[in-house]
């Protein structure tokens, strides 16, 4: 048996507290090929997916005859350098856990066809976190995140920061992520 890769901080539900999903009526063989297809659509850098089973097709989903004892079900994506996952564990049989997975990404990235404007990409909810000291995705260097040289003295940051601020704080269009990440990168080189 295969260890599944659970993103960490995303709660695991109750072995016990599983019940099959009867309202699902494709087989595991259709659900993979579903969602191998809406990644396709989805067009991320990369992805994958992570079961309790140890012998996957190689695009890493499961097998049509899966049925490993942790039923839980991860999908993992990159895309524009940001990383997000999406995870269920919710029913008893494999197979209801991956169609939940493909449900979920199929409706959120049908949102993004909607001609409605919002302050995060219809996948903000699946985005991991930057993590509190596991390294999760790899962020820029903070001096690249001000351009500013590595060793810029503290005015020059300070200077790049309120330049920059002008531009990514939410109030100006800006995501809150990367003003976030513009305010981290300010204190690591004020305190580095």
């Amino acid at each position: 048996m295969t260890g599944i890769d659970w993103p960490g901080g995303f709660e695991r539900t109750p072995a016990d507290d599983r019940e099959p999903n009867r309202n699902f009526e494709a087989t595991l063989g259709q659900t993979t090929d579903d969602l191998a297809t809406e990644m396709d659509r989805l067009d991320p850098d990369e992805w994958r997916a992570s079961t309790g089973n140890s012998h996957t097709k190689s695009n890493t989903l499961p097998l049509h005859n899966a049925n490993p004892d942790d039923p839980g079900f991860v999908l993992r994506w990159t895309k524009d350098g940001e990383q997000f996952a999406v995870a269920c564990d919710e029913y008893s049989r494999l197979r209801d856990n991956v169609r939940e997975v493909y449900l979920w990404v199929h409706e959120t990235r049908m949102r993004g066809n909607r001609s409605v404007v919002t302050g995060e990409s219809e996948f903000a909810a699946a985005r991991l976190p930057s993590g509190d000291g596991e390294a999760v995705a790899a962020s820029p260097p903070p001096h690249d995140v001000l351009d500013v040289a590595p060793d810029a003295p503290d005015g020059v940051v300070n200077a790049a920061y309120r330049e920059k601020t002008k531009e990514m704080h939410p109030d100006h269009g800006g995501s809150p992520e990367a003003f976030q990440r513009l305010k981290r990168a300010k204190e690591a080189m004020l305190n580095g």
